[in-house]
């Protein structure tokens, strides 16, 4: 048969050693990027572990309970909004009642003084005990005058009052207009901060987890994708073995070494021998890079882990996290919303005074009245009989006593009125002021340094998970381009092996002779020494088969054999 021709063994060499060098610049270059991506994604690891630790530290534990307590207590205040301002009207309803009632006294109680001056004039008209007459009128007169006094206080007190709590009801009602939604809406941000902060606390550790679980199989990817670039080194071996046979069937045209120059049918022998070599070799090739590529999508695959960091903690690409900002932004609304609150409260609480005040005085007022209206009454019965006893004489002045008793009583019974409508400002009071209690602008105020020191806490997590952040963006996004980058390469690498077997093919092709091959003396030697050159069991079990395919023996083949079935024959089994 005839030489394969001289061009298509060139061919097939170059395209071989193409390859082969694709194999070794690729391999070397992947297993560089697989390295440093592994270490990259050991620190990004670390990096979430640390971001993790920012929310359940400390600092952010204490800004989320500033955050839970202001919302309750901004909530407990606009509950109570509504309250304060229907206590306020019952107060004021009940000092316009209160104003009423003390009219009727103004009268009466300044009928006891004209009662008494007429009493007086009376008593100067009689003879006998004249003197102890005058004792009386003037003073019944005296208490009067007293009272009145007392009284004319209390309305004077009652009409501060009435302003105050006029005032305070019209800025509550403003107030409450205006800011109980606000109220309502920032305590909700509040709780919602909180429980937004507590999830991710749970999400961090959650994430943690994951991003430990994603390290160890992305360390597990990288190890089985180092093994299997083992198998490049392996593969351009074999491709060396088949460059070199192609080598040796080359030279049956220059004959430089004519002892050892293959014959046609060696030749032929030659040349399918390394295109059933390229076909293995390709096949395990292909499988060596599908494991490899299936790693690399794999560790792409954990690697994600990073984007879900981002989403967990609010960043953006290459910015700090917008949770902790947006967290601040409502604590600074909550600390306006509280000194306003203070603000507005003053009206309140300065009416409360005015009502503690107000109530003080007209209760003392009250007792000095029942005092008065008992010692006028008293004084009253005594004059009328005495005067009685003067007969038709003293009949005029015991009309006047009997007039100073009953208006005595009338004063008496208005006090009563006055007593329970007083109660009723002061049970008002009482509720407002516990009312004020939970949300008093002071003890709102209390909560500023809480707030400020929450605040402070976030802008440092802000800076610190800003920076955290920043860092996992641009090394995960590096990461992720070495992965990429590697995997494409492999990808090529893999598409450029694919045309091996085509290669293969010709070389069967060119070499297609007789169908049974007798290669002669010269052609059993190369082909042994082409055994002895192998390097992996898969190439020495290609050249059996092969050799047994065609019907052709190898000595070296054979040895072979038969050393490994002396070696087993030397094991006893007991």
């Amino acid at each position: 048969m005839s030489p394969v021709p001289a061009n298509t063994l060139t061919e097939a060499t170059t395209a071989i050693e193409d390859v082969s060098s694709r194999i070794e610049d690729v391999f070397a270059r992947v297993g560089q990027e697989l390295g440093r991506g592994h270490l990259i994604f050991k620190e990004l690891n670390q990096g979430l572990a640390t971001l993790s630790g920012e929310l359940s530290g400390a600092e952010i534990e204490g800004a989320g309970t500033a955050l839970q307590e202001i919302a309750a207590r901004l909530s407990e205040l606009a509950q109570a909004l509504p309250a304060e301002s229907a206590l306020l009207e019952t107060i004021g309803k009940s000092t316009a009642e209160a104003s009423s009632l003390l009219k009727p006294l103004f009268k009466h109680i300044g009928m006891i003084t004209i009662i008494a001056r007429s009493a007086r004039i009376e008593a100067a008209s009689l003879d006998g005990d004249r003197e102890g007459f005058l004792a009386f009128t003037q003073e019944a007169y005296d208490l009067g005058r007293a009272v009145q006094r007392s009284i004319e206080g209390c309305a004077r007190d009652q009409q501060r009052l009435s302003e105050a709590v006029a005032t305070a009801s019209g800025r509550q009602k403003e107030f409450e207009s205006r800011y109980r939604a606000q109220l309502v809406s920032e305590s909700a941000k509040l709780g919602a901060a909180y429980s937004g902060l507590r999830d991710q606390r749970s999400k961090s550790s959650h994430l943690a987890d994951r991003a430990s679980a994603s390290t160890r199989k992305i360390a597990e990817a990288v190890g089985s994708a180092i093994i299997s670039l083992q198998a490049g080194d392996s593969t351009r071996q074999r491709l060396e073995h088949v460059s070199h046979g192609l080598g040796l069937a080359s030279e049956s045209a220059s004959s430089l070494v004519p002892e050892t120059v293959p014959s046609d049918d060696g030749v032929g022998a030659i040349c399918r021998l390394q295109a059933a070599q390229l076909r293995d070799a390709q096949r395990e090739f292909g499988g060596d890079v599908g494991q490899i590529v299936g790693a690399l999508t794999a560790i792409l695959h954990d690697a994600g882990v990073v984007g879900h960091g981002r989403t967990l903690f609010g960043g953006e690409e290459g910015g700090s996290s917008s949770f902790l900002t947006r967290i601040k932004q409502t604590l600074a609304h909550a600390s306006t919303l509280i000194a306003t609150c203070e603000s507005a409260g003053r009206s309140v609480d300065e009416a409360l005074a005015i009502v503690e005040d107000t109530l003080t005085k007209f209760r003392q007022a009250i007792a000095g009245l029942a005092e008065a209206t008992v010692d006028i009454t008293l004084i009253g019965m005594n004059a009328g009989l005495k005067a009685s006893h003067l007969g038709s004489r003293g009949s005029a002045f015991v009309v006047i006593a009997n007039e100073l008793k009953a208006t005595a009583d009338q004063v008496s019974a208005g006090a009563g009125r006055l007593r329970p409508v007083l109660d009723g400002i002061e049970r008002s009071a009482n509720e407002l002021k516990e009312l004020r209690v939970q949300g008093d602008p002071t003890q709102l105020a209390k909560l500023e340094p809480q707030i400020l020191q929450a605040l402070r806490e976030v802008e440092a997590g802000n800076e610190r998970l800003g920076k955290l952040m920043s860092r996992l963006v641009d090394e995960g996004a590096e990461f992720e381009r070495l992965m990429n980058s590697a995997q494409g390469l492999m990808t090529r690498l893999g598409e450029s092996s694919a045309a091996l077997p085509a290669v293969a093919t010709r070389l069967e092709t060119a070499s297609a002779g007789a169908q049974r091959l007798q290669p002669e003396l010269q052609d059993q030697a190369i082909l042994d020494d082409l055994f002895a050159r192998y390097t992996m069991e898969r190439e020495r079990d290609v050249h059996r088969e092969f050799l047994q395919a065609v019907g052709l023996k190898s000595i070296a083949a054979t040895r072979r054999v038969e050393a490994v079935e002396t070696a087993d024959d030397g094991i006893e089994l007991f």
